[in-house]
């Protein structure tokens, strides 16, 4: 192979028509298609990453949970933020999740969501630190994905698609339904821009992200006062 093909196929090297092939730590999603389309095949670790949806409940959380199973499982941690609702349970057991690896995290102001993101993001164990921040000051934001760079997990923000300002999240994600169907368009990755939206099926998420049953446990919760 001749030196120059050498240094093109390095996987640290990305050409500006392509997806940008790095080598960086990940954690498969479980959807081939998404690990196609994602620098490092699958979730990166050790940055920020950001999904938006119109409005809640089409599918942003399945999205995460065969990555979220398997980290369960592997006896790291994974902590939810300010959540608009309250897990339900044995919805996340079915999805193969070990609920005595859950943290929820109740917290009404902003500052105290990011402040919770950085501790979380900080914590050796920590697989994936979740949070819902709808308006986040840039700011915060460069904090978050440096605390992120600390550590080794998956720091992901559930935001509102109704603005989608600019951001220093290395991964961006937007998120809509059709029909029976999930569509992610990849508005901000390493490389070139994605055009084309890919569809997803994720009825069936339950049954292919559980290779062995959850063992019964409860959320931990903690709740932040003022």
């Amino acid at each position: 192979m001749r030196p120059l093909e050498t240094v093109l196929n390095h996987p640290a090297v990305w050409r500006g028509n392509g997806c940008a092939k790095v080598a960086i730590p990940s954690i498969s999603t479980g959807f081939p298609d998404l690990d196609a389309a994602f620098p490092g095949g699958g979730w990166p670790a050790a940055t920020l990453t950001e999904i938006y949806a119109a409005h809640r409940g089409i599918g942003e959380m399945q999205l995460l949970m065969p990555a979220a199973a398997r980290l369960t499982r592997t006896g790291h941690w994974v902590t939810l933020i300010a959540p608009p609702h309250i897990p339900y349970a044995p919805a996340l057991a079915a999805h193969g999740l070990e609920l005595s690896r859950l943290i929820l995290v109740r917290a009404e102001k902003v500052e105290e969501r990011f402040w919770a993101c950085e501790q979380a993001l900080r914590y050796q164990d920590c697989g994936a630190v979740l949070a819902w921040i709808d308006h986040a000051p840039e700011r915060a934001l460069k904090r978050l994905q440096l605390a992120a760079e600390t550590g080794s997990a998956i720091a992901l923000l559930f935001r509102s698609a109704r603005v989608i300002p600019a951001s220093p999240a290395t991964l961006r994600l937007q998120i809509e339904r059709s029909q029976s169907r999930t569509l992610v368009r990849v508005l901000k990755r390493r490389g070139s821009s994605l055009l084309a939206p890919i569809a997803l099926d994720l009825r069936d998420v339950a049954s292919t992200s559980a290779s062995e049953p959850a063992l019964p446990g409860r959320l931990r919760r903690l709740e932040m006062t003022s």
